[in-house]
């Protein structure tokens, strides 16, 4: 049975169970779990990171730990009992480990690996603390490194600051704002800036001494040199070094490592030196020989100088090699290290090239305390201590020292009747009093231990010897008085023995009679000569003899001018001797009384450092002396005391404090000295208003802390004596004091008096005498005290009184003291405190104080106390402060933070801090006030217009506290802390914003900022619950909820009072509220969207519409998504009919019961669409480089603003981004276009545009000028010239009409330029290629739509699709060409179908005229394009194995664009697809008609001399006679000649005959071509002519020709450069009514042909990249297709498909093999290789009927033909049903009909030709009547005659053209385009029928019937150039012209 458990609340799982039983909760190791019921070895529980999933799992997977619970019972929680600090690091690590692994995918090694090492550091201090066997220390440092980490961590993973105190987090409930805000302040300062060590310690370590020529022991001296003073700074640090110049005890580190300890900030500056002289041990001479002498000498070797600054920059201990120097001459030896320093390069040299020395050096800052922490292992490895010269910059107490340095400086020696200098060698002994040797007391320096004796070095032969050598002498106290130095002086002899003669000494005693030591400074001893053997051990016998020449008596003059002396300078640093005499007289007062009057006086002029070694015993002797004669002494001992206090405040003694405050409690015994200080304080504060000089008089009162702590203690310590005697007397005393003093006080001064300085002397250390008056006070009597002292302050303050700022420090130190913390002092205080800082506030003063006055008060008010008692208390404080200062604060705030900010970072600094202490004090005062507190507050205004103004100030201040800017982005604790305080106030004062501003009180302005206040508050990002770690939004959700919803709520209830007064709102609330609805929380947005429709009714009440509502909304959309706003949810919700309103249907409802719901429901649709074009929109531009993805959604947009919601502004905008896309993407051409739309809304008229974008203020004319030349350059960028010529003239004509010359010239001249480069410059043609969106994972503007693209410049069909690849790396690539089924549309994926198509060329009569040049046809093929075409072919029927081409079908596909390209993009969609089959019989009679075109092409260039070599004709022949030969034209005659054809297909019998008339054609030219080919062919391929003769006759002997028939013998072949040019215009033209000429029928070699040629190989082994390649001819409408052929013969039974159908599908699917005979029925689109294509087809376009066809042979007789524009009801035969149509062209435009139809080239042919020149084709022509090549067959269109025929003979057409769409029934009825044409992107579709504006005179244009004898201007024809008219358009016949875009005012913009 299931049992609650008692105990067992909280566990931690040790194995992780599966869950697998029934009810089973899965574990993982390490999660906590939650423990409720327990049963027979099973609980039951939850995992604390997702309580609400319960189960059960076994008890002994569970460690149990223990725990606290709140809410016992169903929802109760647990909170574990272990260290916070345990809790912390448990949650934090988890947090981190999620996003460590994410660190790795990002690619972020550094940050990676060191998170890995700290978590591992954590980890292991965690289990330290767990373990618990740490000392209390040792834990406090392991917290304090965890803790350090954490922070580290954090803020490198960019999360949230921890507010700590002691290591453990803080709850932000359980202490005031104001604290917090200090906590994470100080945490933040913490993170920014370190403070600066005030010490620093060197680290020395001697490594070696390299040399090449050492062989001697050596000694190294290391100490720090001041070179600005010329004196050594510490003491030395001495290292012996063995023969190889390593330390000679390696294994003792302290002897070559050492710490010169103690260095202030201002010894780390350049002119400071680490100097080491290096001495050697040997022989008088370097070079000497061995065995001359075997006594060794201390000589000099060299020196080494490095300065500190040096190592400034290197924290890490670096090795350091340093040069070694050596002196010229020895006697300069004593200033090496200064000739160095100078670089006084004469007097040194390097000792040898590779003498160095190598030491490693490292500076280390802070306390020695905190070194021996953080660099343990030195300390306990060893290492010495160097101690500097003197004391540090702070002298600790217990500092024990008593150091005597000397050194030896010089000395000045006689010969000693020596012809030569002596070698002078000095012995330093250290003798007691006894005389006894003092043992081990002669230092070198530091690092060695201390010897007997010490020898200095030796300088060869030199009677002035300078050694400079210090010794230190570390003698104890208690040997010094007594003892003495004793110096002896040796010559050194450098003969055999080198014995050491001794020849004098000197000494020096170390202390006065009178106990004072030997004073510090340079001494010039005398030196007693002796002989070697003399006694020196008794120095009873010389100790009587004179030591100095200064203590000489005046009659000694024998000693006097003896000329030999030695020179020593002593130092000592000493805590417990003084050399100082008045000290010592002083002390010794009762020995001396009656000089006690001057050593009082002399005190003041003794050294501070002095003092404080004798403090304890300074003391009592001023005491001892009041105690005796205080009538006497009096004044002078409270003089000295306040001396001695003094000169504790000095930063280098202020560590004695304690010592004096130790004494004042332990040692001080003056029982009656308060009368006497009470007395003489009172005698100076009454007399400071009269005193002239008030410098004496503030020193005492600076002193007036200790003077208090003397009184009091004397007063206590005489009440313990006499059972409290005379307290009345003693509180008397004290009153009147406090009455002088408070009467001082309140004296007034101007500016700043003396006095005033005094006032403010006082006021600064008042505070601290509290604290003393409270050991005999009670508190209310000091409360008082300090009141009234307070209140006495002079209320008129001047501004610039420095009195007004020590006020305001004295209530600081006040508020921050123990009186003011209890609650009865703080009722007495409190008013005076409030007054002095609401009068500072008011005036915007010293706010910096008032801030820290104003925390700390608040601080105090928030600590819960457990007594109920004080709860009242604290009302009525709170009632005080917010009666006083909630509106000054408010103001302040105001005031701060709309200051300019001051530049300088410190001014910031502080700057910030006042706002942010502010703020946290509002916030702290606010939190505290209760429902009572608010209530008194709002009564307590007593008109309307106060209460407006404290609310409109208290929103404004609120709308403040949510900037981001307030506090730094990581103080998430912070910010939700203010958050909370600002709802819980604000639903506060929404009541009284109910009561008081409604109805008839209505205030606009009071409810407009609650709205804006609230709105912003909801979507501030701290609050975007979304974005934490479900850790931290479980923590956020736990402690405050969702306080998004509540103020939503808010918002709602207020809305819904408003009444009548929401019309205010509307329209400007719209965006704020559709800005909340954008915050992804379903229960906001639940209750936020009722409001819309609210605003749609009363909208609609008002106006009769909601115009206002849809513009806003679209535009509020607009900004809210460029800034980020909405996310995947949001477009979900916009999915449904009305998506705005997602899931609550409540809404919907509302509106279908309105009358207005249709109107509604259309607003919400249109507002849908936007924002699924704003999201892509955004989508698109958060990726990188500029892609197709970006320019599609822009477009879209741009459409969509233009078409949808006539929004010209947002329009033109989205055109300037589009613009910018292209050129980043360098899309010129697609660039101008873009601009061009901005272009057309302006006209060439004066009116004045303001500013706008990146354009100034200007005049319409100049922007469009402006534009036309950006146009014109990005178009000659985009080698689209002919566009730039437009452009261009229109330009000209401007200036023209202005008269403005230069210009015009300037303009004439480019266009020039234009024409030469269309002439001189290679372009490009582009392949184009269809591309299927499918599915829904693709953005909106491209879901399942097709679209045809135009590549970039060489980009072939696998490069295109490896781009759409990369820029859709989710979307899989189609292997086929099917259009998509359901399936795919819906499914949840991308789907990308790509393959190449042909454009159709508009303009066809350029392209049909003869002498064009190919590099004008060439722009002509591929812009302007509006329609392209795809073939595939397919078996219809059973298909023959011995010949397919009986069952062989074409499918054609035409795709119609919704704009031509190129346009405005790349990329446009299709709007109309139309299916066309092609019969096998139309499929031969295209092959064949195009292979002739192909010859005609390459016999006329031949002829004309245009070929460099004939091989292209040859391979031409070659292929098409072999094939013929093989079976070629062959198989067409089995196929379609044969009886059972013709028997069953009657009605292709004009077909059959068409066909054979082809082949008689073809060998027609064929035997033209051989003929020119024998002209011209070379030598060496006259053997392959001949062949090719002989094969020729096979072939005509196979099609059975003996003879050609009649009609082709009457027609010669003529060829556009060859035979007879007088035949071109033979036929007179029939001339239709409306001007254009029709043609009965041409030759058939009249087919004028241009040849597209792909850049790839043309191999008969058709490669995958060249079978994308399609070849066209066309007629008006159609074109035809060149299919790429096999190798064998074009009709041989390797067949080849169309090279859609290879060139469509992806790369992997081009190999497949053909389909199974069941599927060759099929209409599917096999992918075929190249040898199992089933046709070798050309498949062309028919021509156009009104040039093929005179109007006598039109009607039913026509033919199928492969039209695509034809549809196709019948697939089992040719499309049978067409409609005829008359061959007179109809009228496209009414308005426009007798206008002839402009080509847009600038230049037209005179009449048309019958063939262009074409370039060379490249590749095999081994593969018969279809090559490889790319033909396009133009011919001229329907309404320009063409006189190409010799004959008027006719052949029925093979086809008729319809119309653009498809037409399946006979019936007149025009077929409409869509409604839906988007604005007019094309340079071709510029006019505006609704402007009156004339056209310019070289814009307009006359009908003309007849073409003109020569060739227009090109700027005549300007009519259809930049304008589509439907005319101009040959796909546009019988069609109604595209609506444009509604009728819009010019551009203001």
């Amino acid at each position: 049975m299931w049992m609650p458990t008692e105990h067992e609340k909280y566990g931690v799982v040790l194995v992780s169970f599966r869950g697998t039983v029934q009810h089973g909760l899965p574990l993982e190791i390490g999660d906590t779990v939650q423990i409720l019921e327990k049963c027979e070895g099973w609980y039951r529980g939850s995992i604390l990171k997702n309580p609400n999933v319960k189960g059960i799992f076994p008890s002994c997977f569970i460690h149990l730990k223990n725990a606290h619970i709140k809410n016992k019972g169903q929802f109760e929680t647990v909170i574990p009992m272990e260290d916070s600090v345990i809790t912390e690091m448990t949650s934090t690590l988890r947090d981190w480990g999620a996003m460590w692994k994410q660190l790795y995918v990002k690619h972020d090694g550094d940050l990676f690996h060191r998170l890995w090492h700290v978590m591992n550091e954590i980890l292991d201090l965690r289990r330290q603390v767990l373990v618990g066997h740490l000392t209390h220390d040792r834990m406090r440092d392991v917290k304090q490194h965890i803790t350090a980490r954490l922070d580290w961590g954090n803020e490198q993973l960019g999360l949230d600051l921890v507010p700590r105190r002691e290591f453990s987090m803080v709850d932000p409930d359980e202490i005031s704002v104001t604290e917090l805000y200090r906590l994470m302040e100080n945490r933040h300062r913490k993170k920014d800036t370190t403070a600066a060590a005030s010490t620093h310690h060197l680290f020395v370590q001697m490594k070696s001494l390299m040399s090449a020529n050492l062989g001697e022991e050596l000694e190294v001296f290391f100490h720090i040199y001041d070179g600005r003073d010329n004196r050594p700074l510490s003491e030395r640090f001495f290292v012996r070094l063995n023969k190889s110049g390593v330390p000679k005890s390696p294994e003792k580190t302290e002897r070559q490592c050492t710490l010169f300890v103690d260095l202030g900030s201002s010894d780390l500056r350049k002119d400071v030196y680490i100097v080491a002289h290096i001495v050697r041990i040997g022989r008088m001479g370097a070079g000497e020989k061995k065995n001359l002498c075997s006594v060794q000498y201390r000589r000099p070797f060299g020196c080494a100088v490095v300065s500190i600054a040096d190592l400034l920059t290197a924290d890490s201990k670096d090795d350091h090699l340093l040069k070694v120097y050596a002196c010229n001459t020895e006697s300069e030896w004593y200033q090496i290290h200064e000739n160095i320093i100078k670089k006084v390069n004469s007097r040194y040299n390097i000792s040898s090239s590779n003498t160095g020395l190598s030491v490693s050096l490292q500076l280390l800052h802070g306390d020695i305390e905190q070194l021996k922490r953080e660099y343990m292992v030195l300390f306990t490895r060893g290492v010495s201590i160097t101690k500097k010269l003197g004391f540090s910059d702070i002298i600790m107490p217990g500092e024990m020292r008593n150091d005597l340095y000397v050194t030896l400086e010089r000395g000045e020696f006689e010969k000693g009747g020596k012809s030569v200098a002596r070698n002078v060698e000095i012995t330093v002994y250290v003798l007691d009093i006894d005389g006894q040797l003092l043992k081990s007391h002669v230092a070198g320096g530091s690092g060695e231990p201390g010897g007997d004796e010490y020898h200095s070095f030796v300088l060869y032969h030199n009677n002035s010897p300078r050694w400079a050598e210090q010794i230190k002498l570390p003698i104890p106290v208690d040997m010094f008085r007594g003892s003495h130095v004793r110096f002896e002086f040796r010559h050194c002899s450098t003969k055999d023995k080198g014995e050491k003669k001794l020849f004098g000494y000197s000494f020096v005693p170390l202390m006065q009679e009178d106990g004072r030591t030997l004073p510090d400074g340079t001494h010039e001893l005398i030196i007693h000569k002796c002989e070697e053997n003399a006694n020196l051990q008794d120095c009873g016998r010389y100790l009587k003899l004179p030591f100095s020449k200064a203590n000489l008596p005046g009659n000694n003059q024998t000693l006097k001018s003896t000329k030999e002396s030695f020179w020593i300078t002593s130092f000592l640093c000493s805590t417990k001797l003084t050399q100082n005499g008045d000290m010592l007289d002083l002390l010794k007062w009762r020995a001396h009384p009656e000089r006690i009057n001057d050593s009082l006086s002399k005190l003041k002029d003794i050294d501070g450092a002095e003092i404080v070694k004798f403090l304890q015993d300074t003391l009592d002797t001023l005491f001892g002396i009041l105690d005796e004669s205080s009538q006497r002494y009096g004044l002078k001992v409270f003089d000295s005391l306040v001396h001695i206090i003094n000169l504790l405040q000095d930063s280098k003694f202020q560590h004695f404090k304690p010592v004096m405050d130790t004494y004042i409690e332990s040692h001080f015994a003056g029982a009656l000295s308060y009368r006497d200080l009470i007395k003489v304080l009172k005698w100076y504060v009454d007399r400071i208003i009269d005193a002239e000089h008030q410098d004496h008089i503030q020193q005492v009162l600076k002193a007036s802390e200790y003077i208090f702590k003397y009184i009091i203690q004397s007063r206590r310590l005489f009440s313990l004596a006499t059972g409290g005697q005379n307290e009345e007397e003693f509180r008397c005393c004290v009153h009147e004091l406090f009455m002088s003093i408070r009467f001082f006080l309140s004296h007034e001064n101007k500016g700043t008096s003396p006095v005033t300085q005094t006032q403010a002397v006082f006021l600064r250390t008042f505070p601290a005498v509290y604290g003393e008056l409270l050991k005999i006070f009670s508190v209310r009597e000091v409360a008082g005290f300090v009141r009234e002292t307070l209140g006495s302050l002079p209320a008129t303050a001047h501004t610039e009184c420095p009195l007004e700022a020590v006020k305001l420090q004295c209530i600081a130190k006040t508020v921050e003291g123990q009186l003011y913390t209890n609650p009865e002092s703080r009722c007495i205080l409190l008013p005076v405190v409030l007054r002095l800082l609401q009068a500072h506030m008011q005036e915007q003063r010293d706010l910096v104080m008032c801030a820290r006055i104003l925390t700390s008060m608040l601080s105090l008010i928030s600590h819960k106390d457990d007594s109920v008692a004080t709860e009242p208390v604290v009302s009525e404080e709170v009632d005080l402060i917010v009666e006083s200062l909630i509106g000054v604060l408010l103001r302040t705030i105001l005031e701060i933070t709309n200051r300019p900010q001051p530049a300088g970072p410190n001014a910031r600094l502080q700057f910030q801090d006042v706002t942010g202490e502010f703020v946290a004090c509002l916030l702290a005062l606010l939190r505290q006030m209760s429902d009572k507190h608010f209530q008194q507050l709002l009564q307590a205004f007593t008109n309307k217009d106060d209460l407006r103004d404290f609310l409109l100030q208290i929103f404004t201040v609120f709308r403040i506290l949510i900037r981001p800017e307030m506090f730094p982005k990581d103080w998430t604790v912070m910010r939700l802390v203010t958050n909370n305080v600002i709802i819980t106030t604000v639903l506060y004062l929404s009541d009284a914003l109910r009561k008081n501003f409604l109805n008839d009180k209505f205030d606009y302005k009071v409810w407009d900022s609650y709205f804006y206040l609230s709105v912003i508050f909801i979507n501030q990002p701290c609050l975007q619950l979304e974005s934490f770690s479900p850790s931290k939004k479980k923590k956020v959700l736990e402690k405050y909820g969702d306080m998004r919803v509540m103020m939503g709520c808010e918002i709602f209830s207020m809305w819904q009072n408003l009444g009548e007064h929401k019309l205010n709102f509307i329209p400007a609330m719209i965006g704020p509220f559709l800005e909340v609805t954008l915050v992804p929380q379903p229960d906001l947005r639940n209750v936020m969207i009722p409001i819309f429709h609210d605003m749609m009714d009363w909208e609609q009440r008002r106006s009769g519409n909601f115009k206002q509502v849809e513009a806003k909304l679209i535009d509020k959309l607009d900004s809210l998504m460029s800034e980020g706003k909405g996310d995947e949810t949001y477009r979900e919700l916009f999915n449904s009919i009305i998506p705005l309103f997602g899931p609550y249907p409540s809404l919907l409802k509302k509106i279908e019961r309105e009358t207005w719901r249709e109107s509604g429901i259309s607003l919400i649709a249109t507002v849908t669409r936007l924002m699924e074009r704003l999201l892509d929109y955004r989508d698109c531009m958060k990726l990188g480089e500029v892609d197709g993805k970006k320019i599609g959604c822009t477009v879209s947009l741009l459409n969509f603003y233009k078409t949808e919601l006539n929004k010209e502004e947002m329009y033109i905008r989205y055109i300037h981004k589009l613009y910018d896309l292209h050129l980043k993407a360098q899309n010129y051409t697609e660039a101008s276009y873009t601009l061009l739309l901005y272009d057309e809304l302006l006209e060439w008229s004066e009116r004045p545009l303001r500013e706008f974008l990146n354009y100034p203020m200007q005049s319409e004319w100049q922007r469009k000028e402006y534009l036309h030349l950006t146009i014109v350059q990005n178009f000659d960028r985009g080698k689209c010239w002919e566009n730039g010529i437009i452009l261009c003239r229109e330009l000209a004509d401007q200036y023209e009409s202005y008269y403005d010359y230069r210009n015009l010239s300037k303009m004439r001249m480019m266009e020039a330029s234009l024409y030469d480069k269309i002439m001189d410059q290679q372009r490009l043609e582009p392949e184009f290629f269809r591309v299927g969106f499918y599915g829904k994972k693709f953005p909106f503007f491209l879901r399942n739509k097709e679209f045809v693209c135009r590549g970039h410049d060489y980009e072939r069909l696998e490069a295109f699709q490896q781009r759409m690849l990369n820029e859709f790396p989710h979307a899989i690539a189609m292997q086929h060409v099917n259009q998509p089924d359901q399936t795919i549309y819906q499914a949840e994926a991308q789907y990308l179908q790509i393959y190449a198509v042909s454009p159709i060329p508009e303009s066809q009569e350029v392209l049909q005229r003869d002498g064009v040049p190919d590099n004008i046809k060439s722009f002509y093929k591929v812009n302007h394009i509006w329609r392209f075409r795809y073939d595939r072919p397919f078996h219809k029927g059973s298909k023959d194995k011995e010949n397919e081409f009986k069952s062989l079908w074409v499918e054609r596909t035409t795709l119609t664009l919704v704009q031509s390209l190129p346009g405005i993009s790349r990329w446009f969609e299709v709007e109309k697809r139309e299916l066309v089959e092609v019969s096998p019989l139309e499929n031969a009679i295209e092959v064949i008609e195009n292979k002739n075109l192909q010859l005609r092409t390459l016999i006329a260039q031949c002829q004309s001399r245009q070929m460099q070599n004939i091989n292209p004709l040859t391979m031409c022949l070659n292929g098409v006679i072999d094939a013929a030969v093989n079976g070629g034209l062959a198989r067409y005659q089995e196929a379609f000649f044969v009886k059972d054809y013709v028997a069953t297909h009657p009605e292709d019998s004009e077909k059959i005959g068409r066909l054979r008339e082809l082949m008689f054609e073809q060998a027609h030219i064929l035997e033209y071509g051989l003929a020119v080919h024998e002209k011209f062919v070379p030598q060496d391929m006259r053997p392959l002519h001949k062949k090719l003769v002989d094969q020729f006759h096979l072939m005509k002997s196979s099609l059975g020709i003996q003879e050609f028939p009649a009609y082709v013998r009457a027609s010669p072949v003529h060829f556009t450069n060859g035979s007879p040019r007088t035949c071109r215009n033979s036929v007179p033209n029939i001339l239709s009514p409306d001007g254009g000429r029709v043609v009965s029928r041409r030759s058939p070699l009249s087919y004028p042909a241009v040849n597209r040629y792909s850049s790839s190989s043309l191999s008969s082994q058709a490669s995958n990249e060249v079978s994308n390649i399609t070849g066209q001819s066309e007629s008006s409408d159609e074109v035809f297709n060149m299919q790429p052929s096999p190798s064998t013969s074009s009709l041989s039974s390797n067949h080849s498909a169309s090279p859609n159908v290879t060139s469509s599908a992806p790369s992997s699917a081009r190999g497949s093999p053909q389909l199974s005979d069941k599927h060759k029925h099929s209409r599917d689109n096999s992918c075929l290789s190249p040898r199992e294509r089933p046709v070798s087809a050309i498949f062309p376009n028919p021509l156009d009927p009104a040039q093929r066809a005179p109007p006598h042979q039109i009607g039913d007789a026509t033919l199928p033909r492969s039209d695509p524009n034809l549809s196709a009801p019948d697939k089992g035969s040719s499309a049978k049903s067409m409609r005829s149509q008359s061959p007179v062209p109809t009228s496209r435009s009414p308005q426009k009909s007798m206008a002839p139809p402009f080509t847009p080239s600038p230049t037209e042919c005179q009449s048309a030709g019958l063939v262009s020149n074409s370039p060379v084709l490249s590749g095999s022509y081994s593969s018969g009547i279809s090559s490889l090549s790319r033909c396009s067959v133009s011919e001229a269109s329907g309404t320009e005659g063409l006189g190409g025929d010799h004959h008027t003979h006719t052949l029925p057409p093979p086809s008729t053209t319809a119309m653009p769409n498809s037409v399946s029934s006979g019936s007149d009825e025009i077929i409409r385009r869509e409604n839906k044409t988007p604005p007019p992107y094309s340079v071709y579709e510029r006019n505006n029928p609704r402007r009156p504006v004339p056209l310019p005179q070289g814009l307009s244009i006359a009908p003309q019937s007849d073409a003109p004898a020569l060739p227009p201007k090109p700027h005549q024809l300007r009519t259809g150039s930049m304008k589509l008219e439907s005319s101009s358009d040959p796909r546009r016949v019988d069609q109604v012209p595209r609506p444009r875009p509604l009728p819009r005012k010019v551009s203001q913009l």
